[in-house]
C-alpha cells in the first residue's frame, strides 16, 4: 500500500501548512503563533477534543474512532533553533536569526495531515491522541509534558514518532530495536586561581594551565575506563579565560557534553570527571567546581512496538524500502521522556539527500509529508482496528 489516496490530496494543503510554520520559527517553549496555528488547524479538522497550554504551548487533540478501544499517541514536535538561514526559499525565515532547521515543520504537518484523515474516516476503534509538543531542541518539552501527565491523563498505552533523514532516500524508512539515539548530558566547570602579572607567574594560581591538563586527563576516561566495544563520546567544546597576553586570569571556564546509550557508562563518565575534577584541582592548587547536568536520557525504542511499525512502513514503503537495523547514533532526542513512560518506537524517514539538519540551508522535503502521515494514519488503523 503506497500513500493514501485521500492523505494524496491533501498534499498541496499541507505544503501550505509547512511553509507557514516554516517562515514563522520559534523557539523553545515560546510559541505562541506556533501553538495557536496548530490549534486553529485541529479545530477545522475537527478532533473532539483539544487540550491546550501543556508545557505552555504544547497540546494533546484526541480523535475517537467508531466504538471503545485503547490509547495510541503520535507525537510531533514544533520548535525551531536559533540559526540565520540561508536556504533562499520563497518560504524562508521571516524572524532573523530562527529556522525550522531540523524539520519540526515537516514533523508538525505530517501529523495534521494524519489528524485530518483520521478525523474525516474514523476506521478504527478506540481513541487516538496526536501529541504536539514544544521544546525539544533545548529545554525538554517531552519531559515536561510527560510531568504534567499526559500518559495517565489521556490513557496513551503506546506512542509513535518520525523524524525527518536527510541522508536517506525520499520516502524510505529506518529504525532499530533497542538504543537508537544516544542519552546526553551537559557539563560545566569552573576553575578559580590567583590572577597576576604573566611575568611573574610564582605569584599566581593559573587556572589555565590546570584546564591544559584536566582536558588531556578526560582523554584518558575514554581509552582507559570505556570498554573498548562500549560507545561513549566526551567532547570539551569550549574553554573561556583570560583577557590579555600579559596577565594570568583569576578563573577559566571549561563547557562540554557527554554521550552514552548505558546508564552504567553514564555515570562511569560523570564519576571520572568528578575524581579527576578534584585529583587535578588538589595537585594544581586551584578550586575546581563541576557543574554536570543530565539532560535527555537514551532513546530506546520497544522491541515489539518497533516490529510492528515496521509492518506499518512496509505497507506504505514498500518492502524493500525500510530498514530495521539502523545504526545507533550520537545525537539526542527528547521523545525519549515518553519511551520511558510508554512503550513505542521512534522511525527516521528520508527525505531525500542535501544537507544536514541544523545546518543554515537545509529545509524539508514538502514531497515526503504525505508519505508521512499515511504511516501515522495507517500505525492507528493497525493497532486499533474495528472488528
Amino acid at each position: 500500500m503506497p500513500v493514501l489516496n485521500r492523505i494524496a490530496g491533501y498534499a498541496e494543503e499541507m505544503q501550505s501548512w509547512r511553509r507557514w510554520l516554516h517562515r514563522n520559527p520559534e523557539l523553545g517553549f515560546d510559541l505562541p503563533r506556533t501553538s495557536r496555528f496548530v490549534a486553529e488547524r485541529l479545530r477545522e479538522i475537527g478532533v473532539d477534543e483539544l487540550h491546550e497550554g501543556i508545557a505552555g504551548t504544547g497540546m494533546v487533540a484526541l480523535i475517537k474512532g467508531q466504538g471503545d478501544g485503547p490509547v495510541v499517541g503520535l507525537r510531533a514536535d514544533m520548535d525551531a533553533l536559533p540559526i540565520a538561514e540561508e536556504t533562499g526559499a520563497e518560504h524562508a525565515s521571516e524572524s532573523p536569526g530562527r529556522m525550522h532547521a531540523c524539520g519540526h515543520d515537516g514533523h508538525t504537518t505530517m501529523l495534521l495531515g494524519a489528524a485530518k484523515y483520521l478525523a474525516e474516516t474514523r476506521r478504527f476503534a478506540g481513541t487516538v491522541a496526536l501529541i504536539f509538543q514544544p521544546a525539544e531542541e533545548d529545554g525538554g518539552g517531552g519531559r515536561e509534558m510527560c510531568r504534567e501527565g499526559i500518559m495517565e491523563r489521556f490513557g496513551i498505552g503506546e506512542v509513535y514518532a518520525l523524524h525527518t533523514a536527510p541522508d536517506m532516500e525520499a520516502g524510505r524508512f529506518a529504525t532499530r530495536p533497542g538504543p537508537l539515539m544516544a542519552a546526553v548530558d551537559d557539563f560545566e566547570i569552573t576553575l578559580r586561581g590567583v590572577g597576576g602579572h604573566a611575568a611573574w607567574p610564582q605569584q599566581s594560581v593559573d587556572p589555565v594551565a590546570a584546564s591544559v591538563q584536566l582536558v588531556s586527563a578526560f582523554d584518558t576516561i575514554l581509552s582507559r575506563n570505556v570498554a573498548p566495544l562500549d560507545t561513549v563520546v566526551l567532547s570539551v567544546t569550549r574553554i573561556n579565560a583570560g583577557s590579555a597576553n600579559n596577565v594570568i586570569p583569576a578563573q577559566a571556564v571549561i563547557g562540554g557534553t557527554v554521550r552514552s546509550f548505558r546508564p552504567e557508562a553514564q555515570q562511569m563518565v560523570r564519576r571520572r570527571m568528578e575524581e579527576i575534577c578534584a585529583g587535578i584541582g588538589a595537585a594544581m592548587g586551584v578550586e575546581i567546581v563541576l557543574d554536570y547536568r543530565p539532560e535527555y536520557p537514551a532513546t530506546v525504542n520497544h522491541a515489539a512496538q518497533t516490529e510492528f511499525a515496521v509492518e506499518v512502513a512496509r505497507e506504505i514503503a514498500g518492502e524493500g524500502r525500510v530498514e530495521m537495523t539502523r545504526n545507533p547514533e550520537m545525537g539526542a532526542e527528547d521523545f525519549s521522556f515518553m519511551l520511558l513512560e510508554r512503550p513505542g518506537a521512534f522511525l527516521f524517514i528520508g527525505q531525500g539527500e542535501g544537507p544536514m539538519c541544523h545546518h543554515p540551508a537545509f529545509d524539508f522535503n514538502d514531497e515526503i509529508a504525505p508519505v508521512g502521515a499515511s504511516f501515522f494514519a495507517r500505525l492507528v488503523e493497525r493497532a486499533l482496528p474495528l472488528e
